[in-house]
């Protein structure tokens, strides 16, 4: 009986670790690294600690990210973002074992809560064709993947779409018209990869009241998602506030729509490097602690040199080399 009750007992623990493990495993510890390619195009190259230049998935894998975000745009200039340019890093990225998350903006251009244009080539279309090009395209890319053989773990189907997508006809004046746009990403989706996640990605993860308005007006009109996604740049003065702010609102997704959550972005200004680092290691803490519903946190642009393209928010500094705030992945 003795012998039983500690057999019973190892077992439980052994059982125990192992879903600790599977949970530490699964977690992503993430980058979106979309501008590597342009970068190196333009003659930048990245360092580890005794400055040898190294291929930066190989840096970032030994700084413990497994899992990279890719961006495509539909159209774009010069190529950057479009499907053979995000082939070549997904391929990348799969050779150093990382997961990999496409991020569809449904635009040849950045899409966010200020801007959301449509392609080109779809701008004189009814919404019926709109919908047909969000499917084939979704489609399209990942067949592309695919049949190259990357796997693909999450889709975003739009990039911080606070105010829809593909505006006007997508815009949040009329969620039926943006749940539709949804769920056709949604189902192209499934078609390719059908156990991939698709996320829903908002920015200001921190503003819960903008989550509850958008997530039960999309949810109210049968929008289909798996994932909420959140963006989070938080101001180095009080980083804190915010991030207390996410771990309220995640929290809230999670028993609201009994969904799991995901920052799919976030960042601060290079030269607070050591703020940053303890800001992601907190954000880690208080993502993880929502156990199998906090799947992961992903670093925008950590290989972006000091101001490139104007931006200042990556985690390299200006000889190469990746700083502190990585440090807590």
């Amino acid at each position: 009986m003795q012998f039983k009750k500690i057999l019973a007992a190892c077992c439980g623990i052994a059982l125990s670790l192992a879903a600790a493990t599977s949970t530490a495993q699964s977690f992503a510890n993430g980058a979106d690294v979309s501008w590597v390619s342009q970068q190196e195009s333009a003659g930048y190259a990245f360092y580890n600690s005794s400055s040898v230049k190294t291929d930066p998935f190989v840096l970032l894998k030994n700084l413990g990210i497994n899992a990279i975000r890719l961006r495509v745009w539909v159209n774009p200039s010069g190529g950057w973002n479009n499907g053979a340019d995000v082939l070549y890093k997904a391929k990348r990225a799969a050779a150093q074992g990382q997961r990999i998350m496409i991020d569809f903006h449904y635009s040849d251009s950045w899409a966010d809560p200020g801007q959301q244009t449509k392609p080109a080539a779809w701008a004189s279309h009814t919404l019926a064709q709109l919908n047909n090009d969000v499917y084939s395209h979704t489609q399209g890319i990942l067949n592309y993947l695919k049949s190259n053989g990357v796997s693909v773990e999450w889709v975003q189907v739009g990039n911080e779409i606070n105010s829809g997508m593909l505006w006007p006809e997508g815009k949040t004046t009329s969620f039926a018209n943006l749940a539709g746009l949804i769920n056709s990403g949604y189902n192209a989706t499934k078609a390719v990869y059908p156990n991939a996640k698709v996320i829903l990605h908002l920015a200001n993860g921190y503003d819960n009241a903008v989550f509850r308005w958008f997530f039960d007006g999309v949810k109210g009109a049968g929008a289909k998602w798996d994932v909420i996604g959140m963006s989070h740049y938080p101001p180095a003065s009080s980083w804190t506030d915010y991030n207390n702010k996410i771990a309220i609102n995640m929290k809230d997704m999670v028993s609201r729509y009994a969904k799991p959550v995901m920052v799919t972005e976030v960042g601060m200004d290079w030269t607070q490097a050591a703020t940053a680092k303890s800001m992601v290691a907190d954000l880690l803490s208080k993502t993880k602690a929502l156990g199998s519903n906090g799947l992961g946190v992903f670093y925008w642009e950590p290989q972006a040199y000091p101001s490139w393209q104007g931006y200042t928010m990556g985690a390299l500094d200006g000889s190469g080399k990746f700083t502190i705030a990585l440090d807590p992945f």
